[in-house]
């Protein structure tokens, strides 16, 4: 059976609570100040069994100006919406107010439930229902039934449980989510149970035994136990009015506002894009950077509101814009909100969240302002192609996917899927799951083109820029694998080549002038000549009537050619000398099992200014091991 939450709306005293007592016998001011004052002050929570068998969860909220930031709290997860309205006072300032508050939040479904009949005349009540239908007109409740009644003689009650049996019927299922959410809106210790939150379960389901984190404090812990409607189950769904026990949590460490969910499913954010309605009763325009009162689920955060294409909105205009909020919320893409003024005190509008988590904005970039207005009508594709795009070569990860799309996992799996399929999106990483854009990947090979090209024509005695220098011309790569993976494609591709830690165009061939040619020549003669014993770099540099740089270039090309090997800083032997020497070392290890340094040196025939580097050469060539004093071969 469907879950579904009636919430009450109206002006203070009009008879909301009395209403609900009249119908379900539950009086939902709980307060001592409530009762002494007769008023309500903060959510009052009932239910109730239509005939039909369908079973209502109920939230009363307050109706005075003072307290309608509980009453937003309390519109959060409500299906249908009774707008009370008093008899003998008809329309009033609150009951504007809340029918404006409930638009905002999405609420689709309703009645108006005209109380109080009992002190008023026939041709009275027939000039307040006349009033009333002038008020709907153009809102979500302009079709809905208006029933009269009466809280203290019963008059009318039958046909209000009547109506609400009948509007339950069109109450569409909530749309599935994969993600279990519970804004917070009471917590308080039972002896006994421990810490008790109760709230409206708005997605996802929950079940005894989960860990559930808390947020944005990201507290995490185990549920205790449910109740429904004061009936301890096993698990709870979207829809149910939900109190959850957990075990552990201490009650100061919880507070209205913040949101239950499973572990590391949201993210907490002091940043908001959004579509902003401002509201056509407002009497002048809002400017940029105003000071409000942000509103979404049961939390109340203030902040400022940037206009993005403009430097004011006039009433009843839309816009997009970036909520930029003091303290962290953590919401999904389409989630419903209120903004009121910050003083005095009032709603000036609302709309839903496009992207819960965006980068900061400058204004008035057009790129910027489409972009978002492509996330307030297309279509599900096309937005995360958005997403991934607009992540650069960081990447965005699946999970970050879920909170900026509001998909569940199965859906969200099938379109990602389609997107690597047409290689629209590349998987770069499967540890957290990120993904990049194809855009990005043919920016990445443009970019690492040009950066080899300027590097060969500066170099154009080496055979490749080092792997390391070319991802610091990257800066948004903060690990290796989204670097890699790019750079291996581009192998892949035969766009370039990578030898060991060094990376070239592969048209890219180091051709010799004349004087390298002969600059060549000689440093291969010099170090074929003396063996085992030549001279360091240095002193061989100056013999060369060249400058030291090309020098020193010409010597690496022979390195990275493999004609010359490098053994510590500034000294080098000719690749053959070495190689005849580990192959005696190696020869002399099967025979012998081990080496001392003076065997070594006898074997060599060359002073320690040569031995200690040679043999600790071949210790880093893990060709041998030291072992004490004495080397052995290593196992390969």
């Amino acid at each position: 059976m469907k879950q579904i939450i009636l919430g009450t709306a109206g002006h203070i005293d009009h008879g909301k609570t009395s209403l609900i007592k009249a119908v379900t016998g539950i009086n939902t001011d709980r307060l001592k100040e409530e009762k002494r004052r007769g008023i309500t002050i903060e959510l009052g929570f009932a239910d109730l069994d239509l005939p039909s068998g369908q079973h209502l969860g109920i939230v009363d909220v307050p109706g005075h100006e003072k307290f309608v930031k509980n009453m937003v709290a309390g519109a959060t997860g409500i299906d249908i919406v009774a707008m009370v309205i008093a008899a003998d006072e008809g329309v009033m300032p609150q009951t504007r107010e809340h029918m404006e508050i409930c638009a905002l939040l999405g609420i689709r479904f309703g009645l108006v439930v005209l109380t109080k009949t009992d002190l008023v005349d026939e041709e009275w009540l027939e000039l307040v229902i006349e009033d009333i239908r002038d008020f709907v007109q153009g809102t979500f409740l302009e079709k809905a039934p208006i029933v009269p009644v009466s809280a203290t003689n019963g008059a009318g009650m039958e046909n209000f449980i009547k109506t609400l049996d009948e509007l339950s019927t069109a109450i569409p299922k909530r749309p599935p989510s994969s993600i279990f959410r519970l804004p917070v809106d009471r917590v308080f210790t039972m002896k006994g149970f421990g810490t008790v939150i109760t709230g409206t379960l708005i997605s996802g389901r929950v079940e005894v035994g989960d860990t559930i984190m808390l947020y944005p404090s990201g507290i995490t812990s185990k549920v205790r136990g449910i109740q429904v409607h004061n009936s301890s189950v096993n698990t709870a769904e979207a829809g149910m009015r939900t109190a959850v026990n957990f075990q552990g949590l201490e009650k100061a460490s919880v507070n209205r506002g913040d949101v239950l969910s499973n572990p590391d499913a949201l993210k907490s954010s002091y940043m908001l894009d959004v579509s902003f309605d401002y509201l056509n009763s407002n009497k002048k325009p809002i400017k940029n950077r105003t000071r409000v009162r942000f509103h979404t689920g049961t939390n109340e955060v203030l902040g400022i509101l940037v206009l993005l294409d403009k430097d004011e909105l006039l009433p009843g205009e839309t816009t997009v814009a970036q909520l930029r909020i003091d303290a962290p919320v953590a919401i999904l893409k389409d989630d419903r909100f209120v903004i009121r003024s910050y003083s005095p005190v009032r709603t000036i509008g609302g709309g839903n969240i496009l992207n819960p988590i965006p980068k900061k904005h400058k204004r008035f970039k057009p790129e910027v302002i489409s972009g978002l207005k492509g996330l307030m009508d297309h279509a599900p594709e096309d937005i995360i192609s958005y997403h991934v795009n607009e992540a650069g070569y960081g990447g965005v990860t699946h999970s970050d996917l879920k909170i900026m799309t509001s998909l569940h996992e199965k859906e969200l799996q099938k379109i990602m899927q389609h997107l690597m399929s047409n290689r629209t999106v590349i998987l770069a990483d499967r540890e957290p799951q990120t993904y990049i854009h194809q855009k990005s990947f043919e920016k990445f090979k443009n970019e690492t083109s040009d950066y080899l090209a300027d590097y060969h024509t500066a170099n154009p005695l080496k055979t490749g820029m080092p792997k390391e220098e070319l991802k610091s011309k990257f800066s948004a790569f903060q690990g290796t694998k989204v670097f890699n993976l790019m750079l291996n494609q581009m192998v892949k591709d035969n766009e370039i080549v990578s030898e060991e830690n060094a990376v070239r165009l592969a048209s890219h061939k180091v051709s010799l002038g004349t004087d390298q040619a002969d600059i060549k020549k000689k440093i291969i003669d010099v170090y074929e000549k003396n063996g085992l014993t030549p001279p360091y770099f240095k002193e061989l540099k100056k013999d060369f009537d060249v400058e030291a740089p090309l020098a020193k270039d010409v010597l690496m090309l022979l390195v990275d050619e493999g004609r010359i090997v490098k053994v510590k800083e500034d000294l080098y032997f000719h690749a053959a000398a070495v190689k005849a020497l580990q192959q005696r070392l190696i020869d002399f290890l099967e025979s012998h099992g081990e080496m001392t340094t003076p065997q070594f040196k006898e074997m060599t025939g060359v002073s320690r200014k040569y031995l200690i580097p040679l043999i600790e050469y071949f210790d880093a060539q893990n060709v041998t091991i030291r072992v004490g004093d004495i080397r052995k071969l290593r196992n390969r």
